[in-house]
């Protein structure tokens, strides 16, 4: 096997003359590319022929993730070997969609049954609310929750409820994580506190934000309540059960320090979702994030949908300098989706040193951005087709969003996207385009540069033919399993996030230099003329 050096060489080279060819001309040179570079997993149909890379390069791509050793580490994740390395943590949340009596070990202690018996409980609590024998401190049924926490502990519960809510959900769910008073304010707008239901999440029960909005609730509550029943209306989450209860909560649902924040949904973290959704939608959508974990686990590399959809983002970013990633998913369903990504991959893949401590030498994650469609196409898709930059596309697309009929004037808007993109329109298209729209030869010359396409740019397509639970659940555990396989190509490590840290520390000491009224000596002239200002 190539080392990890030489097969990095081998890339850049097939990399160069990729950069150089077309991406329509690849489906004559290879007739076979369609079979190829598509792949099904567990409900969803990836199609990855439109991307930039030759069928050398495609290659070169394969044989760089065998290089870095892939299937090894990830068997080590799966193992619950301490793959977090910096913070000596297994990285387990593959452990919490396995099927009941599973046999995951973290750092060589078993933690399967633990995560049954959470699970249970989250069961046994989530029903009995839905059924009313869960109810408040005046002994009314709950009718709303709201759901406090911020990153990790909200973005993928929310991603959830929006993509599976139904549309008149029996139990209205409710998030707050800003930590800007009108986030928890409009939460709170019509509601009624004797049937409200505020489920706190937070890992360590330290964070600012959470702890701040926690607080804001607990008053809203403790206006309207009798003391001895108020913690039956508050509920933790956390790593850190004693602060959970010492801060008020009435009863505490538990995950462990190797599930990291951002791939945590599958945890008690979405307790609000069980509830507000039944039990029987989250245990499907599990259902379908152990599909994909199956399909990862022993699909060979070159018809595994999470290491293909990674080796297509290396292969822009470090083989053709692409530094941007956009995702459109044509579901409104769906519309939270890109956010959820923003944190998965920035915040796991936003690394400049490998995992040995030293300087990366080649771009780690790109930035990832987008809206649903067909709302982007009306906003940034312009600079997609005409920008000097070249940003990659991701559609994801659902055939079928709303009733039995596929919703073809949506997903064929997504289908003309890739298209475009690819094909693009030549200078003498538009200006024959032109004068067909009767305009003169020279009106049709001066605006034909303006309406040429250069094309040649690339995208993936995922499909599904639903938005099921399962299908929900397989396609966020696919985003897991292409941000680890990322991460292992990068070498570095995809499951601390330092980066997070600092901002919170000075954060804390400006307002401690804001409530003793004046700027420490500290504190640099810009950021001490700023609190000043604000602090008028």
């Amino acid at each position: 096997m190539m080392t990890r050096n030489d097969a990095w060489t081998a890339f850049d080279a097939a990399a160069a003359t990729a950069g150089k060819a077309r991406i329509v001309d690849q489906f004559a040179a290879d007739p076979d590319r369609l079979a190829r570079m598509s792949v099904e997993a567990a409900g969803l149909y990836l199609d990855l022929s439109k991307q930039s890379w030759t069928r050398d390069a495609f290659e070169a791509c394969l044989d760089l993730a065998h290089a870095c050793d892939v299937e090894g580490r990830r068997a080590a994740l799966f193992a619950g070997e301490a793959v977090n390395l910096t913070e000596g943590r297994a990285v387990l949340h593959p452990a919490l969609r396995a099927p009941a009596g599973a046999d995951f070990k973290a750092l060589g202690e078993p933690v399967s049954a633990e995560v049954d018996a959470v699970r249970a409980d989250m069961k046994t609590y989530a029903e009995a609310v839905r059924a009313g024998a869960e109810a408040g401190a005046t002994g009314k049924r709950f009718k709303a929750i709201v759901h406090v926490g911020i990153g990790g502990s909200d973005l993928g519960p929310r991603v959830v409820w929006d993509a599976l809510r139904p549309l008149e959900p029996s139990i209205d769910l409710r998030f707050v994580a800003n930590i800007d008073p009108r986030d928890m304010a409009e939460a709170l707008t019509g509601l009624d506190p004797e049937t409200t239901l505020v489920v706190v999440v937070s890992k360590t029960f330290t964070t600012q934000e959470t702890l701040a909005n926690a607080e804001a609730a607990k008053a809203w509550l403790a206006a309207a309540l009798p003391v001895e029943g108020m913690t039956k209306h508050f509920i933790g989450v956390t790593a850190a059960p004693d602060k959970a209860a010492a801060f008020g909560c009435g009863r505490t649902f538990a995950f462990r320090d190797w599930v990291g924040g951002r791939y945590s949904l599958w945890s008690a973290v979405s307790l609000s979702c069980a509830i507000a959704l039944g039990w029987d939608v989250f245990e499907a959508m599990l259902a379908g994030a152990a599909a994909m974990d199956d399909h990862f686990v022993s699909a060979p590399l070159e018809r595994n949908a999470p290491i293909l959809l990674a080796l297509a983002q290396v292969f822009n970013v470090d083989g053709l300098n692409r530094p941007a990633r956009t995702v459109a998913p044509y579901a409104h369903a769906l519309r939270r989706l890109p956010s959820f990504l923003q944190q998965l991959e920035m915040e796991s893949n936003g690394k400049r040193v490998h995992r040995d401590g030293t300087p990366v030498t080649r771009q780690t994650c790109p930035v990832v951005f987008g809206e649903p469609g067909t709302n982007g196409q009306h906003a940034f898709f312009q600079q997609i087709h005409q920008g000097p930059q070249i940003v990659p596309a991701e559609f994801v697309i659902v055939a079928k969003t709303h009733g039995d009929a596929p919703e073809s004037p949506l997903w064929s808007n997504a289908l003309a996207q890739g298209q475009a993109l690819m094909l693009g329109k030549t200078t003498e298209a538009a200006k024959a385009e032109g004068l067909a729209q009767g305009l003169s030869q020279e009106e049709a010359t001066r605006l034909a540069t303006h309406r040429t396409f250069t094309g040649n740019r690339p995208s993936t397509a995922i499909l599904m033919d639903r938005l099921t639970p399962q299908t929900l659940g397989a396609l966020l555990a696919l985003y897991e399993h292409k941000t680890f396989v990322e991460g292992v190509i990068w070498d570095i490590n995809s499951f601390d996030q330092w980066g997070v840290e600092l901002g919170k520390v000075l954060a804390k000491a400006i307002l401690k230099d804001v409530e003793a009224g004046r700027p420490s000596e500290a504190l640099d002239p810009s950021t001490a003329a700023l609190m000043r200002r604000l602090s008028q």
